[in-house]
């Protein structure tokens, strides 16, 4: 069995794997439901654009409940302080997802113009809010989270939602909106053929450049704008449940001190910048398949660094720098870290061997042809 800190590094890469796979399968669920309302100037080809995601879309969401679950069995701290913090964030991210269940259930149910709109902007909500949620909340880890730890190791959050909408975390909500649009809009390039798929590349080659711009923007502001942290003392990394412990420290260009200690990390950047070009390229160039590609590497490199940056920190707390939870204080135990890594090397490879079947199925474009054949069972 490995060692504990071993284990701590270990479950670091399991939920960075699994915030990857819900970002790329359901990030482009996200990215066509943003563009429904607009990508689609009649009923059958807003019809198009929904089909080519609703045999899916409901597996991608599993990796979002996945990831939700593992945080809370290998996180429990981070857990508790993120969802308690985060509360309002949070219900506006659950209600905002309610929309897209119902949406492809009841949208095709009544042949009403105002009926089917009306859900068209509920999918536009399902598919625009979470990214943005998601992107402001990871915006608010560099900042740093106004919570702390009292006597008792009682967590205690003194912020409020209006807190977390401040200019650099709403930079990081663009960012990811526009980094699942881009991805989105490959997609639906690979999915659809004719106006649709026009129409899609034109989102794809703007949305791509507005990623890589949006990237580089906010690399900039870590760098020169933001202070980052630091861990100066730390009694035992093989401790769990003991955050305050340890002494952090907050200091001009902290956020990149991997990257002196590791300078292949500076791999993962570029790629980001290089993939999202290379999306716009490629959709221009009409080459969906190497743009789809394109857009799925740029959006795991973002993700990986953002995660390089930060570690080994999780939630740094802006109030007790002391207080920030990493991957050494806010874990659960060993025997528990040990027991669910044997779950999730047997588990987690059926899941993706059984995604990519499904993927393989259902391959094939989506056409109004198809859904006027299929008028009765197509969404």
């Amino acid at each position: 069995m490995f060692d504990y800190e071993t284990l701590k590094i270990i479950w670091w890469g399991f939920v960075g794997v699994l915030l990857i796979g819900f970002a790329l399968t359901d990030g482009f669920d996200f990215g066509v439901g943003m563009m429904l309302p607009f990508i689609g100037k009649t009923d059958g080809e807003r019809r198009v654009v929904i089909n080519s995601i609703g045999s899916t879309w409901e597996g991608n969401q599993t990796w979002f409940i996945t990831a939700g679950g593992a945080i809370f069995a290998a996180w429990p701290l981070v857990y508790g302080a993120a969802f308690s913090g985060f509360y309002v964030a949070l219900m506006l991210l659950l209600f905002s997802l309610f929309f897209r269940p119902v949406g492809f259930d009841y949208r095709s149910k009544v042949a009403d113009t105002r009926w089917r709109n009306a859900w068209d902007w509920g999918l536009f909500a399902g598919g625009f809010v979470p990214p943005l949620i998601f992107g402001v909340a990871f915006g608010n880890l560099f900042l740093g989270v106004p919570f702390h730890y009292d006597d008792t190791m009682r967590v205690e959050y003194t912020g409020n939602f209006f807190q977390l909408l401040n200019p650099f975390g709403l930079l990081a909500g663009l960012l990811s909106v526009a980094m699942l649009l881009m991805h989105g809009a490959a997609y639906l390039q690979v999915k659809t053929d004719d106006v649709i798929a026009q129409r899609a590349r034109n989102v794809a080659k703007i949305a791509g450049l507005v990623t890589a711009a949006l990237f580089v923007a906010g690399g900039f502001w870590v760098a020169y704008g933001i202070d980052g942290y630091r861990i100066s003392a730390m009694p035992d990394m093989n401790t769990a449940f003991m955050p305050t412990a340890k002494t952090v420290t907050t200091v001009a260009g902290a956020w990149f001190d991997n990257y002196a200690h590791w300078p292949a990390i500076w791999a993962l950047p570029v790629v980001a910048v290089a993939a999202a070009l290379l999306c716009t390229a490629f959709s221009s160039a009409n080459k969906a398949m190497a743009a789809f590609l394109s857009s799925g590497i740029s959006v795991t490199a973002v993700i990986l660094t953002a995660g390089a940056s930060l570690f080994p920190f999780i939630m740094p707390s802006s109030l007790d720098p002391n207080s920030s939870l990493t991957i050494w204080d806010a874990v659960s135990s060993h025997k528990t870290l040990g027991i669910m890594f044997w779950v999730v090397v047997i588990m987690l490879p059926i899941i993706m061997l059984y995604t990519t079947w499904v993927y393989r199925v259902m391959r094939g474009k989506v056409t109004l042809k198809h859904i006027e054949d299929n008028e009765h069972t197509a969404y």
